[in-house]
């Protein structure tokens, strides 16, 4: 075998390797991601809000993350995500709302879009996404 040859399927590896990596990077996690109340609140209100990125895979990935400059999203697939309260604070400051209303605004609000045009969504009230407040706003 010539080196030309060699080197041309050392570099098709290289590709696949580098495409297979890169697909595995930018791919929605399978595991729940748990929002807790203590993080969201002053003071803990409700149950954590437990986010399946599976169920919500048909969707665009900038249906969530964002990353607004001059009013529009620049957040590309595959760039890093940001945790929410990276942004989003406590409380509101200059336009950026706070967590607590980016989160209903973006999940209860496309389930109420969703159920409005009787398609198959997610819960719509405050007990069907946080279960049962016990102790500091944790699950029973």
């Amino acid at each position: 075998m010539s080196n030309r040859t060699k080197l041309l399927i050392a570099l098709v590896l290289c590709a696949a390797f580098i495409s297979v990596v890169v697909y595995a990077a930018t791919k929605a996690p399978e595991q729940d991601i748990v929002i807790h109340s203590k993080d969201v609140f002053k003071e803990p209100k409700k149950g954590p809000v437990t986010f399946s990125h599976t169920k919500h895979k048909e969707l665009k990935c900038t249906e969530c993350h964002h990353e607004y400059k001059d009013g529009k999203n620049v957040w590309q697939e595959g760039q890093e995500v940001k945790k929410c309260a990276e942004c989003h604070k406590l409380e509101a400051q200059d336009k950026v709302v706070k967590l607590e209303k980016a989160y209903h605004d973006k999940c209860q609000g496309c389930h109420k879009k969703l159920k409005k045009e009787k398609k198959k969504t997610g819960p719509t009230t405050c007990s069907k996404c946080h279960p049962g407040a016990g102790d500091e706003g944790e699950a029973k």
